[in-house]
Parts: C-alpha cells; structure tokens; sequence
C-alpha cells in the first residue's frame, strides 16, 4: 500500500497525514492529550486512555484463568505466561528463559559483571553480594524462609512460594492443551512434551529418547548394569 505522506526529519512514510501528523510528535515532543486528574501530558489519546485507568482503577483485561484484572493487554499477555509456562526471551550465553525482556536483560549482566565476590567455602564467583549470600547458605544449612503450616524451611522465598502449594492445592500453570493443572512452570513444560511428543533427552548408549531428564537418567542404570554383568 502506497505511503505518500513522508516525514521531514525521517523520511518514514505514511498513508494518510492525520498518521503522519501523530508521527512528528516524536520530533517535536509535543503532547497535545494532557490527564485531568495529574496533567500529565501524552503524544497520543489512546496512550491518555490507558493511562487514566491509574486513577479510575478500570482493569477490562481479564485472566480466564484465574480472572485478574490488567489495565493494559500487554500486561495480560505477560501475566499468562505464568499459567503456560511459556519464557519466550531467552538468555544467549546459558540459554536460560524468561518471561520477560527485562528480566533476561537484568540476568544477562551477570554474565558480563565481573565477579569480584567469592564464597570461602567453594571458590565460586558472584557478581552480587545478595547472591553471594544466598548461595552460602547452601554450606551454612540456614533457611530463613519458613513454612507457616508445617515449619519446614528454605533458603529463598520463591522456594518457599512455591512449597506452600502443596498446602493450599494452587496449580497456576495450566496446560492450553488438556486444561491439566501444575504447581510449576518446569511441571509444565515437561508435561507438554506429552503432547508434542518432543523426547530433548537422548541415551547415548542405544539412542533411546525421554521427555525429562530424570527418566534418561534412570533408563542409563540399565546400561550400567549390563557392563557391570559382562
């Protein structure tokens, strides 16, 4: 489609001159939409629309999960992922996933920080003293974070998080496919590959494909005894 209407400080094209004049607000810095509540000025009336749901409390974007509410779909997607399971920003020096772009940015400088904190007991490397300190208490044993109902312990509270469901029978991530439920994430991709029929995790003894790495394991003990028998 033809985009006659071209941007003097660009060049970028546009349709029809009513886009091209919302375009140049990026040049000029104007803000025509102004909020009645804070003053707060916008490029564009939509983006003044959405930002008003801070004072009216207005969330129209539901969960059909488990019915938040969002004041924008852009929050709505992201916060679905935590029932999918699904980490599409991935980090590409460990492979690691994310659910979001920020959160794989953030855990991308650890890779590039120097790591100037060291553990005395291992030698391994932090670039973060909070993380230095929580790795340590993998030797010292403590677990500061305790279970209310039955008082077992844990060294983080994402731990803890998700321990507690096993009280409370909480199953966030659901499977988009069959609707079965799970306590995490990892649960989840795992059982997906039921549906696919995807087996990442192969013997390299027979060749022999498992959906989880706990069942190649287990399947290897079999080749072990049969050299052990020999």
């Amino acid at each position: 489609m033809k985009k006659p209407w071209k941007c003097g400080e660009c060049g970028k094209g546009y349709r029809f001159p009513s886009e091209l004049e919302v375009h140049r607000r990026s040049h000029t810095g104007e803000r025509p939409f102004t909020c009645s509540q804070c003053g707060k000025g916008f490029s564009h009336s939509s983006t003044l629309q959405t930002h008003q749901r801070v004072h009216t409390g207005e969330r129209p974007f539901t969960c059909c999960v488990c019915g938040k509410g969002f004041s924008e779909s852009s929050n709505l997607q992201t916060h679905q992922r935590i029932h999918t399971g699904e980490k599409p920003f991935t980090c590409s020096q460990c492979r690691m996933g994310f659910t979001q772009l920020s959160h794989m940015l953030r855990h991308q400088r650890t890779h590039s920080r120097k790591k100037t904190f060291s553990c005395t007991e291992c030698g391994k490397g932090f670039s973060d003293s909070n993380d230095l300190q929580m790795h340590q208490r993998v030797h010292t044993g403590e677990s500061p974070f305790t279970c209310s109902v039955c008082g077992k312990g844990f060294t983080r509270s994402s731990i803890l998080l998700t321990h507690q469901r096993v009280h409370t029978s909480e199953r966030p991530f659901t499977c988009s496919v069959c609707g079965k439920g799970f306590t995490q994430s990892s649960h989840l991709v795992a059982h997906h590959r039921v549906h696919t029929g995807e087996r990442p995790f192969s013997c390299s003894e027979c060749g022999k494909g498992f959906t989880q790495l706990a069942s190649l394991l287990r399947h290897q003990r079999i080749h072990t005894s049969e050299r052990l028998l020999k």
